[in-house]
């Protein structure tokens, strides 16, 4: 399968899911923490036995590597990253929260510029203008 594909399944993926998980703060009344929590937990049984084959390759991936997974990862995207999505789709419309909070192609363009030695283009920099006015119109008002 094609990785825009699956680009495009991830998309649907958290925006349907950004939609239950909504839903279900409200309807409990929980707080983001405990909505992450129960989200990380059922994540955390599916994964593990989905990679369960792969288990012996982080012996294998080295430190700087596994280190780069945490932090990246655990701590930024996933624990601070969760815990701010959270709190944003507890306290504002769907339609005000994911249009900013799915800017993530646009800082990961800029990453990969900045530190990652990507090219600038010309198609570069349109997309990352157009995913800015695009957030904008969806947003105010």
């Amino acid at each position: 399968m094609k990785p825009q594909l699956f680009a495009l399944l991830t998309a649907i993926a958290w925006g349907v899911g950004g939609y239950f998980e909504k839903k279900g703060l409200h309807m409990g009344k929980l707080s983001p923490q405990m909505g992450i929590t129960i989200r990380t937990f059922v994540a955390l049984i599916i994964l593990a036995a989905v990679s369960f084959p792969q288990w012996k390759t982080v012996t294998q991936a080295g430190s700087k590597a596994l280190l780069y997974m945490i932090i990246g990862g655990g701590i930024v995207a996933g624990a601070v990253g969760m815990l701010c999505f959270y709190m944003a789709i507890k306290g504002a419309s769907l339609g005000k929260v994911m249009p900013i909070a799915f800017t993530s192609p646009l800082f990961g363009a800029l990453m990969g510029i900045m530190f990652g030695g990507e090219p600038v283009t010309f198609k570069s920099i349109l997309g990352m203008c157009m995913t800015i006015g695009g957030i904008i119109l969806l947003t105010i008002g």
